[in-house]
């Protein structure tokens, strides 16, 4: 359970502690649920990170990814200084994919062309208004994605939080939100990209030279190649599923074939 805004870590019942995989998801959910039960009311302050982290027994990491992931879903809101708070119930039905999305790889596929359709817009913005600083930012994360890499992790927090960057350089806070909530349908999608990546050292050289592309085009303030370059990375990536064997090549509708042409007949020749 976890601590009420006002509870020490010594008052509070035994916690929940979270011990399976995508533990951000599993930590938003019980979060969401608190809110939406009415456990966590409106103008409620969240515990800190740190007491999160303690409450679940899961790193600050974790927490800040389960955080980021109900602010996309407008549940809760941050004030300079003073932490993360539930936010009132929004007007307005909030967007939601049905969860059979989840439950296999092929129905992933189709979350990532949704993805592949935005993605290559937001990086063609994020090219025409992208600064140093900004640009700077990218190229650390993916120092991160590398980081993770070497310390022998799957890097899936490190890549999101990559492609979450290009949409924060738009300046326009509704691509960060939307990429934002398709990250909860990608998160499962992209433990598989990244370990059938990992399988080949070709396949982390590709994803390594793409992601390096995307940011020097976006540096280059090159729209038209952000664009291309953060299209074919997602297409490669489906392309990486099929060779490695994790979805079949039959996922695409092949075209179909042309019947063979009939011989022509041969004119006789004029008398």
């Amino acid at each position: 359970m976890l601590h009420s805004p006002s509870a020490s870590p010594a008052s509070s019942p035994a916690p929940i502690r979270l011990v399976s995989e995508r533990l951000s998801d599993r930590l938003a959910g019980l979060l969401g649920a608190q809110i939406e039960s009415g456990a966590l009311r409106p103008g409620d302050r969240l515990p800190t990170e740190q007491q999160l982290a303690f409450a679940h027994g899961v790193s600050r990491t974790v927490v800040r990814e389960a955080v980021h992931q109900l602010k996309s879903r407008e549940l809760v809101h941050s004030r300079q200084g003073s932490g993360v708070f539930v936010a009132l119930p929004p007007p307005n039905q909030a967007l939601a994919f049905d969860p059979s999305v989840l439950e296999s790889v092929q129905a992933v596929v189709h979350v990532v062309e949704v993805r592949r359709v935005l993605e290559g817009e937001i990086a063609a913005l994020a090219a025409e208004r992208a600064t140093r600083a900004q640009v700077a930012g990218l190229r650390r994360a993916l120092k991160a994605i590398d980081e993770a890499a070497a310390a022998g992790r799957d890097g899936v927090d490190e890549d999101l939080a990559f492609h979450r960057s290009i949409g924060e350089v738009t300046g326009n806070p509704q691509f960060s939100l939307l990429i934002g909530f398709l990250e909860q349908y990608l998160r499962a999608g992209m433990r598989i990209t990244r370990a059938n990546e990992a399988r080949r050292q070709d396949f982390m050289d590709a994803v390594r030279i793409e992601h390096g592309a995307i940011v020097d085009a976006i540096a280059a303030r090159d729209p038209a190649r952000a664009r291309r370059c953060a299209t074919g990375h997602l297409v490669h990536g489906e392309r990486r599923l099929v060779e490695g064997g994790v979805i079949p090549g039959a996922g695409r509708r092949a075209a179909p074939k042309r019947a063979p042409a009939a011989p022509r007949k041969k004119r006789a020749a004029p008398r």
